[in-house]
């Protein structure tokens, strides 16, 4: 996972800059399908953590190339945000304490500010050499057994209180505490002011005596609400497995069709490395659309697990071999982009173009047929989970 996501992220600042990358990023679609190309269970939680851990580990090596840095991460890692940036805002120039109290005043309002009943674990804080940057973090309900994932992006930001998410990935929970709506403004306002007259402890007394009085009843019309921002919004379900009706059937077909169509033409030495060849060119056309794709196009994160499957044998095991084969083709290509020969990645792009091209007339095996067959040839690509390695005894499952 972690030479993937580097080699996709080089890829895309190859071809659309360092500002695209973040944009990505701060979208929950997006994310969600990136995780899933790179063989995390597709609809879990802890997919964040495992794309912020693969991607610090993979870009720091990059970061004087690349001029991205990642900060962050999981528990004790989180808190070390602050510390990181300033380290690295010292040696490349950028103002470190600057973004430190950024990322301490993200981290409070989605702890205190949007009080939703998700307590934090995940603070990720992608930066870019000028200082434009992205958050992502995750929330944990105990309650609801529910996580919450919370994106930023400094791009358009004019606030950190007036509807500052760039999209929220969750389930609805009812109605919460929100002071980072803009709606709220009236509402922080006559806080501070109360705040400033009666002073904490007797605030805290005076809301221990209302609390206990019933509130009255009203005949009072309220006031109208204004219009609610509305934000990308990913929901996953709960099964685990990936079904047929996760997969948007006609996108996962064309990129079969595109790569059985441009595999033969572009990729004629891949193809001819016995077992995996036509299998990887598959999985090339899905990283493609990942590193090409438009926003409207990951609706369906499910669907880039077959790229890679899953270490928790869903939809498969991780086909190992076509796994390093995807990485080899897609660090060739980058390589020789870096000395002007642009062949192999505007080859790679191809795939994405045919995909779009054939998505209309595509057709060819089900959900469930693609699977089968997976599992089928799952030792043969060297199927391993967290179960272990595939054995032959799987062929039939």
């Amino acid at each position: 996972m972690t030479r993937l996501s580097a080699v996709i992220c080089e890829a895309i600042v190859q071809h659309y800059g360092r500002d695209e990358l973040l944009r990505r990023l701060s979208h929950p679609f997006w994310f969600q399908s990136f995780g899933a190309v790179m063989g995390m269970d597709w609809h879990s939680s802890g997919i964040t953590t495992s794309v912020i851990g693969a991607l610090k580990r993979g870009l720091t090596p990059l970061s004087g190339e690349l001029g991205l840095h990642v900060c962050g991460g999981r528990g004790k890692h989180s808190r070390k945000t602050p510390q990181e940036l300033e380290t690295i805002g010292a040696r490349v120039g950028f103002d470190g304490a600057a973004l430190a109290q950024s990322s301490r005043l993200v981290a409070k309002v989605d702890s205190a500010a949007v009080q939703d009943g998700f307590d934090l674990y995940l603070h990720g804080f992608i930066v870019t050499d000028d200082s434009k940057w992205v958050i992502v973090q995750q929330g944990m309900s105990d309650a609801r057994r529910q996580a919450r994932r919370y994106h930023w992006l400094s791009e358009g930001l004019s606030s950190f209180l007036d509807d500052p998410h760039a999209a929220i990935e969750g389930e609805g929970a009812g109605q919460i505490v929100n002071l980072a709506d803009r709606r709220a403004e009236k509402s922080r306002h006559a806080q501070l002011e109360l705040l400033a007259a009666l002073g904490p402890d007797r605030i805290a007394r005076e809301y221990a005596a209302l609390a206990k009085v019933p509130e009255p009843e009203s005949e009072a019309v309220p006031e109208p609400e204004a219009e609610q921002l509305v934000l990308p919004h990913l929901v996953m379900p709960e099964h685990h497995e990936v079904r047929a009706e996760d997969v948007v059937q006609r996108r996962l077909q064309a990129a079969l069709a595109a790569a059985a169509d441009r595999g033969p033409k572009d990729f004629a030495d891949l193809l001819l490395v016995p077992g995996v060849g036509a299998r990887t060119v598959e999985a090339l056309a899905l990283v493609a659309e990942v590193v090409h794709g438009t926003p409207c196009r990951f609706t369906d994160p499910a669907r880039f697990s077959f790229a890679h499957g899953g270490k928790d044998r869903h939809p498969f095991p991780v086909p190992i071999r076509v796994y390093d084969q995807t990485i080899e083709v897609m660090k060739s290509a980058i390589a020789k982009a870096k000395l002007g020969e642009s062949e192999e990645l505007a080859a790679i792009r191809r795939l994405d173009d045919q995909t779009r091209r054939l998505e209309r007339a595509a057709g060819g095996r089900s959900w469930d047929e693609v699977v089968a067959d997976e599992m089928r040839m799952s030792p043969d690509y060297g199927g391993r989970s967290v179960f272990g390695w595939e054995a032959t005894t799987h062929r039939s499952s």
